[in-house]
């Protein structure tokens, strides 16, 4: 077996690895793995887990979550912050500074775990259309505010010693349709796109890893979506410069369509470094590490360069921080 990563993050199925879940990842040898609230009891019990996957594949690999604030976190109360959606968070507070500070103190609570990447920050732009699903998970309601925004957020989970992975690239926000159950179309021109839902993206390619959208783009590829087309994943790559680790959404979701294996290979094909695969069904799983195949050349260089910027956590005033931030916290409450 080459030591080179698999081409795939992967879950395990609950709150502790099961033998058959650890010997099945040591073989596969995913580059990464996320977690989900199924994942999550304790503190302890989540450190236990998260040294138990690093342990499977015999390296310090990343770990992920989605821990945005609002609907989307994994981490909650009693022993984890409630946060305010971001898009509330931006209209009660519009400071840099206060997203910075809500970057720092997730990526806080998120290091202290051993997770060292959050699927955050969503780099997608709140328009009057956009779906509910992701609505106030935006970071504003234009270009400039979203940037902002997004950059702050990366900052503070940077300095906490987490890894951003900015989404959902090229944009979701114009998008009608929840794609986790629906393939969502966006028919804005090229040139409407390129001012607007591309500009974050293009000022954001500094950072280590980015995830694609599962919806057609018809100014890029009317007939597939940007995770599965070579026509869009290039026009991410030379047009918008993301240049870095690149990795799906959830492979398993509504918007695509095909078994695993074929949604594995495709996006692989079309560009993709990583196929994220998130419901923790193992036979489900041991398609897409079979069909997804091992980190490319390019894709190792993303890799590399990727890890690369995890960093020596900050020595983190926590109160201070939390006093600053004051209401747009709901809550902190540790059992």
């Amino acid at each position: 077996m080459t030591s080179r990563p698999g081409a795939h993050i992967l879950a395990p199925a609950g709150p502790r690895l099961t033998a058959d879940e650890a010997a099945f990842f040591r073989e596969a040898a995913p580059f990464g793995f996320i977690l989900f609230a199924r994942n999550v009891e304790t503190p302890d019990q989540v450190r236990a887990l998260t040294a138990a996957l690093r342990d499977s594949v015999g390296r310090d690999a990343p770990v992920l979550i989605d821990q945005e604030g609002g609907r989307v976190q994994r981490l909650r109360a009693p022993h984890w912050r409630e946060w305010e959606p971001p898009l509330n968070q931006v209209e009660a507070d519009g400071r840099p500074r206060a997203m910075y500070l809500r970057g720092l103190l997730i990526g806080a609570e998120l290091a202290a775990l051993g997770i060292d990447a959050n699927c955050a920050p969503s780099a997608d732009i709140a328009f009057s259309e956009t779906h509910p699903f992701l609505q106030n998970r935006c970071y504003g309601r234009d270009a400039a505010t979203v940037t902002a925004m997004a950059r702050e957020m990366a900052n503070g989970l940077l300095d906490a010693g987490v890894l951003p992975v900015v989404k959902h690239a090229p944009g979701h926000g114009r998008a009608t349709l929840d794609s986790h159950f629906g393939l969502p179309t966006v028919e804005a021109p090229l040139e409407d796109l390129t001012a607007t839902d591309f500009a974050p993206f293009r000022a954001l390619t500094d950072l280590p890893m980015a995830m694609t959208a599962h919806l057609v783009v018809t100014a890029l590829d009317p007939d597939r979506p940007v995770t599965l087309s070579p026509v869009a994943m290039a026009h991410l790559r030379r047009e918008i410069g993301l240049d870095m680790l690149m990795m799906t959404d959830d492979i398993s979701m509504g918007a695509l369509s095909g078994s695993m294996a074929e949604r594995s290979r495709r996006a692989i094909a079309a560009g993709c470094d990583l196929v994220l695969h998130c419901n923790g069904d193992m036979t489900e799983m041991e398609a897409v590490a079979a069909h997804a195949g091992r980190l490319s050349d390019d894709g190792q260089r993303r890799a590399d360069a990727a890890l690369a910027m995890r960093r020596t956590p900050l020595n983190i005033d926590i109160p201070a921080a939390e006093a600053e931030l004051g209401p747009l916290i709901r809550e902190t409450a540790y059992a």
